[in-house]
């Protein structure tokens, strides 16, 4: 794919970004003015990630889908959008599943990101206070599943 056609894509992505952003914040209602100090809950900022996460997932997966769809088959457009859809792919899969690994061992709650660009893994969990146990714990579960390096993971808590 060409430097330009990378460019317009990538902005289309974040305008697309942008928009679900403010469908989002006016769909979800404006505050009244004695609900703004109101602290978010660890539950309201899982499940809210989550839903931004499947919202940018789908967007992202749709404009692959129309590269794909338009460009000729075995072209470089063609294999570039099917290699970055397949690695989304893998992606949101490992991301799911370390979540529901981290929760089989205890923790209320979780949400992993992977990095498409990096090797980074960004691990947010439920707890008021982690301990260095519950570090190690995290960080055996990504080294058992061989999913990145431990070197790479920040881990995050959320109370």
């Amino acid at each position: 794919m060409t430097k330009k056609k990378k460019v317009i894509v990538l902005s289309c992505m974040i305008a697309l970004l942008a928009v679900t952003a403010v469908f989002n914040y006016v769909l979800s209602g404006t505050k009244s003015s004695e609900n703004v100090s109101e602290m978010v809950t660890a539950s309201t900022y899982f499940s809210q990630y989550r839903t931004e996460r499947l919202t940018t997932r789908s967007t992202e997966m749709s404009e692959l889908d129309a590269i794909i769809s338009a460009a000729v088959v075995d072209s470089t457009e063609y294999n570039s959008a099917l290699e970055m859809k397949r690695e989304l792919t893998k992606i949101t899969e490992n991301e799911l599943y370390l979540e529901t690994l981290i929760k089989a061992y205890g923790f209320n709650d979780c949400v992993v990101t992977i990095g498409l660009d990096t090797s980074n893994i960004n691990v947010m969990v439920e707890s008021a206070n982690l301990s260095d146990d519950d570090a190690v714990l995290i960080y055996s579960i990504i080294e058992d599943e061989k999913i990145g390096s431990v070197s790479n993971v920040k881990i995050i808590p959320i109370s």
